[in-house]
């Protein structure tokens, strides 16, 4: 008897817990959103394959260093040898009909792009536009039927702590999900390649090859884009807010680039002695150095040695906060300008022109502000004050008065003091006059120093 009540009793429980489990999963699987984000959107998440031809030296000669060209020319281009490169990344498709949302260092430089969609067909992709300064792209290709897309969310509503899915393709491991909340915004990298304010971060985890793809919210809409790690932390990723992308995406495919407003001047970072002999209080701000002929600074009154502590009621952090602020606004804008001279606040107001075409898209590498400070250098026109300060005479020339440590400068041996000459052959006679000289595929720069009367050439990494 008590075998068959047991019997009995636990065909009761099986028959119950298989009633109710499929109820019960189900029911779990609807209250996880990640599981529907995946599920809905995931398709519109794509594999990009790039690749790209470098040259090499083939010989232990240093036939490609720059200060070594400076002498001799390229007349030793057959002792190198052309080296096929690979790279993999992430994007996600914005439009039915094959557009596609990148990081730029995806795609930068590449002869040959490959999508692969979700489904695993395969579509050559062109380039429709490239963002260097925001590190965007979109690219294009031409698919058989309409396309999953990916909705654009709102990233400067998002708040610290909501959960978000990366999608992307890890070290080539296609379509990998991970889930993380928004660590922090607004957060500023300036390390090797990447010079960026305004970075969302993240604790979901992105690797290598997840650049490009989406940061998706619990709604399903794209609020970052996946585009930096830190090798030496964990759980700290770093995305490009979605509200920058559309400000530029437009410009991007009708134009190939993005038009900028520019205001027409070099810029350098407020720093303590210029505060304390100019009697400025303010401890941020930039320092106008040069203005710009007929430009929107000098329309709006603009004069050298003028500090700009704010732009249209935000206050200003730094050279590259104010260049990438300036940047954000449209050709015809109107910015307003807080403005200490001589002790006075004054309030002027620029209507923006648009920026002059660069070699490479406005690239901050070509850009004026931002090439020395890239390499880690910054530096003043050579004036009284700073002659006395330096003990060196006073001429028309660029004075470094600041080397990054650790920067590609600093391992060139360049030193406070120094006087730059020339850059790549052409006399230096403003901080401006760089971002002209150094081309889009250049490597490396070299300076002619004066330094105690003696000059010499030394070669920078820009890479």
């Amino acid at each position: 008897m008590r075998q068959i009540c047991a019997r009995v009793i636990g065909s009761v429980i099986i028959g119950v817990f298989l009633f109710v489990y499929p109820s019960f999963a189900a029911s779990r699987q609807i209250d996880n959103p990640v599981v529907e984000i995946v599920k809905n959107f995931s398709s519109a998440v794509v594999n990009i394959d790039v690749e790209a031809v470098q040259r090499r030296s083939a010989s232990p000669l240093p036939f490609n260093d720059p200060i070594f060209k400076h002498f001799f020319g390229d007349d030793f281009k057959e002792f190198s040898r052309s080296v096929p490169m690979k790279g993999r990344g992430s994007g996600f498709i914005v439009s039915k009909d094959g557009q596609i949302l990148t990081n730029n260092h995806v795609v930068a430089g590449a002869e040959k792009i490959t999508v692969t969609l979700s489904d695993g067909k395969i579509y050559p992709a062109e380039v429709l536009g490239r963002d260097p300064t925001f590190d965007l792209a979109v690219i294009k290709v031409k698919p058989d039927n309409d396309l999953t897309v990916l909705s654009l969310g709102d990233s400067d509503t998002i708040d610290v702590g909501e959960w978000v899915v990366a999608i992307g393709n890890p070290y080539g491991l296609e379509h990998t999900v991970t889930v993380g909340v928004i660590s922090a915004k607004n957060r500023s990298i300036h390390a090797q390649d990447v010079n960026f304010d305004g970075f969302l971060q993240t604790d979901a985890a992105i690797n290598p090859g997840n650049s490009g793809g989406p940061l998706i919210d619990m709604d399903g809409k794209v609020v970052g884009i996946n585009t930096a790690i830190l090798p030496y932390a964990q759980g700290l990723g770093f995305a490009i807010p979605v509200n920058m992308a559309k400000q530029i995406m437009n410009d991007l495919v009708s134009y190939g680039k993005v038009k900028r407003g520019w205001l027409g001047i070099s810029v350098q970072n407020l720093n303590k002695e210029f505060a304390e002999a100019y009697g400025v209080k303010e401890e941020a701000g930039v320092i106008v150095g040069d203005v710009f002929k007929d430009s929107s600074a000098e329309r709006a009154g603009l004069q050298r040695g003028d500090v700009i502590t704010e732009v249209s009621g935000e206050k200003v952090k730094d050279v590259q906060w104010f260049v990438n602020k300036i940047r954000s606004f449209s050709p015809g804008a109107s910015v307003t300008l807080k403005v200490i001279r001589s002790g006075s606040n004054l309030s002027l107001t620029a209507k923006l022109a648009e920026r002059p075409d660069t070699e490479d898209g406005d690239s901050p590498s070509q850009n004026s502000e931002n090439a020395f400070e890239k390499i880690g250098l910054t530096v003043a026109k050579l004036t009284p004050d700073i002659a006395r300060r330096y003990k060196i005479e006073n001429k028309d020339s660029i004075v470094v008065v600041g080397v990054a440590q650790g920067s590609p400068a600093q391992y060139a041996g360049v030193r406070e003091g120094d006087l730059i000459l020339e850059a790549n052959g052409k006399k230096l006679t403003s901080s401006s006059a760089l971002g002209s000289i150094i081309k889009s595929d250049s490597k490396s720069v070299v300076f002619l120093i004066e330094r105690d009367g003696k000059t010499f050439f030394t070669s920078i990494s820009i890479e």
